[in-house]
C-alpha cells in the first residue's frame, strides 16, 4: 500500500517540477515592449532609453529596475530616478528628477547642474558672464536653483557685480531689455520678477530689488 502511494506521488512532484521550470522559463522570455519616460525635459526620451540601454528592447528580467535606476543616476543630468514595471514585467516606467542645468560659467566654460557640477552643452540658460568670488560662489548655485524655471529663461546674462556696500550683488541682463540689481540675501525676489514689471506698465529700464524696490526709466 505503502509503495503504491510513493509511486502516485512521484509522477506529482515531477509534474510540478515541469509547470515551476515551465513558468520560470517563460518569465525569463519575457521582453520589455513598452517604455514611458515621465518628468525629463533637458535629456529627450531617447536619450533616457539609450542610457538605460533599452533601445532594443530587450530581456525584462536581465534588465531589473535597480539596474535601469543605477545606469541612468551615473548620467550627470540627472538627480534621481524611480523605475516601476508593470504588465507583466513588459511595461517600463522611468521617473525622472533632473540636475536642472542653472548657467553657463564663463570663467569654466562649463554649464554649471544645481548639485555645483559641471557638463557641457547647449542650454537655454543665462551666461554669467565674470568669475564669482569663491566664498560666495556654492552659495549663489544654491540661490539660482530657487529661482523658477520660467524665470530662468528670462536671463540673459548675469555679471558679478560687488560694491562698497554689498559683496554679494549682482547685475542681471534680461531678455526683454530690463535689468536688475539683486543680491544673495534678496535673490527669491526675482521670481517675482513678471508681476513686478507689471507695476512698472512693462517700461524698460533698471529694476532695483537689491534695496528696496524701485525702477528708474530708461531716459
Amino acid at each position: 500500500m505503502d509503495k503504491k502511494r510513493r509511486v502516485k506521488k512521484v509522477p506529482i512532484i515531477i509534474l510540478l517540477i515541469i509547470i515551476i521550470s515551465l513558468i520560470i522559463y517563460f518569465i525569463y522570455q519575457i521582453k520589455i515592449t513598452n517604455i514611458y519616460i515621465i518628468d525629463n525635459e533637458y535629456l529627450s526620451d531617447y536619450e533616457i532609453i539609450k542610457l538605460a540601454k533599452l533601445e532594443n528592447y530587450p530581456n525584462s528580467i536581465k534588465n531589473t529596475s535597480s539596474t535601469i535606476k543605477k545606469r541612468l543616476e551615473s548620467n550627470k543630468l540627472i538627480n534621481k530616478v524611480k523605475v516601476e514595471k508593470k504588465g507583466f514585467l513588459k511595461e517600463v516606467y522611468i521617473y525622472i528628477e533632473e540636475n536642472i542645468p542653472l548657467f553657463y560659467y564663463l570663467s569654466t566654460n562649463k554649464v554649471i547642474l544645481k548639485d555645483g557640477s559641471e557638463v557641457s552643452g547647449n542650454y537655454n540658460i543665462p551666461l554669467v558672464i565674470n568669475e564669482i568670488d569663491k566664498s560666495i560662489y556654492n552659495e549663489f548655485i544654491n540661490k539660482m536653483s530657487k529661482i523658477d524655471k520660467d524665470i530662468i529663461i528670462r536671463i540673459s546674462e548675469i555679471k558679478y557685480d560687488p560694491n562698497d556696500i554689498d559683496k554679494e550683488r549682482f547685475y542681471l541682463t534680461m531678455n526683454d531689455g530690463n535689468y536688475v540689481y539683486l543680491t544673495l540675501n534678496k535673490f527669491n525676489k526675482i521670481n517675482n520678477y513678471i508681476e513686478i514689471i507689471k507695476e512698472f506698465n512693462n517700461e524698460k529700464g533698471i529694476l532695483y530689488l537689491d534695496s528696496g524696490q524701485y525702477f528708474k526709466k530708461n531716459e
